[in-house]
């Protein structure tokens, strides 16, 4: 998503004419020359696109002559952009801008007086910077600052990040900067972390706009870096194939066996597909997993979650900044893809959104963005009926956001960071993925990698305890810092919010807490009668067991709790009566469909059985035409015939009488005399 949302300063449409005035666009007849002077080609024409589409609107101008080429390859990408809303071609022009040139908005300062107020403004000071501040026993200055390729910028450090060891802090929900050796990674974001036997992976990202294809790796036990030197495998393996490792940055990375799995992400040469790349952990070597089936559109801002043996993929931004909102699953047994056609309403196409998988049946999909605008509305997916449900948020909801990052612990899903097109979000929140409750679990002030886009967060542990992680990020800058914050013991529970009826005398039940939140349990009267009760870990079992009406209350529970396991077990043997029952349908439908087959099978033959019958038919009605004609052919011969025979028998009788006649001297003879 656009690094507009995680930066402060104007809003828009003021920050988009601003970028525009920076990057040359004032309106005069150079304007061209000046922006092509600063841009590649390709940039160039793209910001000037976004211009006319935001300033303008659809391109509706005649195509330019062949012989104006220049002329013509800006109107063809003007018009490529088609009907796409002014609001949205302005967040694009900064978003390409900051991703080309991530320091304009300082360089800028002095010419536009918006942005020179908002950035004197981060520069505004209520302490002395030799000041330092006592938080929580320890000592930090007050203000940092940061080296950038313009000199220096004096920014707010967060008073809610103490540097000091991780196994030193006491203090539960609290985020603190370890003291880290070794050299760092290139401050970066949009890249790609994992956790592998406590080392944090950190794989590509972005800086400057330009993609990155290194991999580093911090100890955890030591708080130390390393940059991986690694080879690129060039011999084909049984299931891959040999691998180009590209730089790319919105990737996800996926600890799967003894390898990470790098999937999806932006390229400057973005294949049709998604590409997976596997790091060999042993051998340092790269590879290209080969795949089956069809695979998805290739893409970044992606959510990726690893599901059992299985990476169920969703949503994203193509290589054409087309949001996507498809679901895909990879079998990484069979390495085939499928894609899911989920009954429901699916979320609204998004990148740049976070995902988490509760139960190993339950895919939740929160925040995220468009062009336009930022979500943080929540998304369910049940993985066995593959359906689609919204359902209601209960607690200190989130604000939108996107670029934000996500880690599960037990039945919690903490949600750092992010940005709202206006700043990036300082609060840490957390979700009972259960009871669909948020709270916050703290925030931070001033803007500090904590409060930006595409930072990463992964879920590790230390001296027996978890810790969050974070690194990187950008609000404004890039960032390579890293942060780490141990969950109290409320925040990690496993809450369970049962319910039970109230006697009439009781009318109410107070508990007071401490802004520590350091309590031992929450009871509120529900309106129907009902007292609520959310357990916590770190509850005191010697006063539960003072207290008569906890015990009366276990016991309540004990009992609630037979009696679901037997309804449970009810329920499972009437499933299993279901499923022979099932069984024999599909069994009974199995026979009745091979008796089809042959019924389908004896009517074909007895089809062409007929058939062969009606040819033989037609052909003895042909013959008997025929022995007809002939027939008539024959009876008209003997009747020839018999004509001829007559006609013979007269003449041999005429011939006959003559000759006697002659002979006897009969009228024959006087006959020949008078002729």
């Amino acid at each position: 998503m656009a690094m507009a949302r995680a930066s402060s300063g104007p809003a828009y449409p003021e920050r988009f004419y601003a970028a525009a005035a920076y990057a040359g666009f004032d309106g005069s007849h150079n304007s061209t020359s000046t922006v092509s002077s600063k841009f590649q080609n390709d940039t160039a024409l793209l910001l000037y696109a976004l211009y006319q589409q935001a300033t303008v609107g659809p391109c509706n101008v005649p195509k330019p002559s062949s012989w104006k080429a220049v002329e013509q390859s800006k109107w063809k990408s003007w018009q490529g952009l088609g009907n796409m809303a002014s609001t949205e071609a302005m967040r694009l022009f900064v978003k390409i801008l900051e991703e080309d040139d991530p320091s304009w908005y300082y360089r800028a300062s002095n010419s536009i007086s918006e942005i020179s107020e908002s950035v004197v403004d981060t520069q505004v000071n209520h302490y002395s910077k030799n000041e330092p501040i006592i938080k929580n026993g320890n000592s930090f200055p007050e203000t940092k600052t940061i080296s950038t390729e313009n000199g220096t910028l004096v920014e707010t450090q967060d008073k809610d990040v103490v540097s000091e060891d991780v196994g030193t802090v006491a203090v539960y929900d609290q985020w603190i900067a370890p003291s880290i050796t070794g050299q760092p990674p290139k401050a970066r974001y949009e890249h790609g972390a994992a956790i592998v036997q406590d080392k944090m992976y950190v794989y590509g990202g972005n800086h400057n706009g330009r993609y990155l294809n290194d991999l580093h790796v911090l100890d955890l036990r030591s708080w130390a870096w390393s940059k991986v030197n690694f080879k690129v495998e060039n011999e084909s393996q049984e299931g891959q194939s040999p691998a180009k490792l590209t730089p790319c940055a919105g990737h996800s990375l996926i600890p799967w066996e003894n390898k990470l799995l790098s999937v999806a992400g932006h390229t400057k040469d973005p294949s049709e597909t998604i590409q997976i790349k596997v790091f060999h952990l042993q051998s340092c070597t790269w590879s290209t997993l080969k795949t089956y089936g069809k695979a998805p559109v290739s893409r970044g801002g992606q959510s990726v979650t690893l599901v059992g043996t299985s990476l169920v993929i969703f949503g994203g931004q193509d290589a054409k900044r087309s949001l996507l909102n498809d679901l895909h699953i990879l079998d990484l047994e069979t390495m085939t893809w499928d894609e899911i056609d989920a009954v429901g309403v699916p979320p609204s196409p998004r990148s740049d959104h976070a995902a988490a998988v509760h139960a190993e049946r339950y895919l939740l999909i929160f925040g995220g963005g468009s062009h336009a605008t930022c979500f943080n509305d929540l998304h369910v997916l049940d993985m066995q009926t593959m359906e689609w449900t919204r359902p209601t948020q209960q607690g200190e909801i989130p604000t939108p956001r996107a670029g934000h990052a996500g880690v599960t612990v037990g039945e919690n899903w903490f949600i750092v960071g992010g940005g709202d097109n206006k700043s990036g979000v300082s609060e840490t929140a957390v979700l009972n993925m259960s009871t669909l409750v948020w709270s916050v679990v703290t925030s931070v002030q001033g803007r500090v990698p904590l409060a930006s886009e595409g930072l990463s967060l992964v879920l590790s542990s230390y001296n027996g305890e978890d810790v969050l992680v974070s690194f990187g990020g950008y609000n404004g800058h890039y960032s390579n810092e890293v942060n780490v914050l141990k969950p109290s013991h409320k925040s990690t529970l496993q809450s369970k919010i049962t319910e039970t009826p109230v006697p009439d005398t009781v009318s109410a039940v107070h508990n007071v807490t401490n802004p520590t939140r350091d309590v031992d349990s929450e009871l509120e009267v529900g309106q129907e009668g009902k007292i609520r009760e959310i357990v916590m870990d770190n509850i005191d079992r010697e006063s539960w067991k003072s207290r008569g009406e906890g015990t009366s209350l276990i016991a309540t529970l004990k009992a609630e709790r037979e009696e679901l396991d037997s309804s449970l077990s009810k329920e499972k043997l009437q499933t299993l009566h279901l499923k022979q029952e099932l069984a024999d349908a599909e069994t009974r439908n199995t026979d009745l469909y091979k008796e089809l087959q042959s019924v389908r099978g004896q009517l074909a033959a007895e089809q062409s059985r007929c058939f062969k019958l009606e040819v033989d038919v037609a052909e003895l009605r042909q013959k008997l035409q025929t022995m007809e004609t002939l027939q008539k052919e024959l009876e008209l011969l003997q009747r020839q015939k018999a004509a001829s025979e007559q006609a013979l028998d007269a003449n041999h009788r005429q011939g006959s009488g003559g000759v006697w006649g002659w002979l006897a001297g009969t009228p024959g003879g006087q006959k020949g005399d008078n002729a």
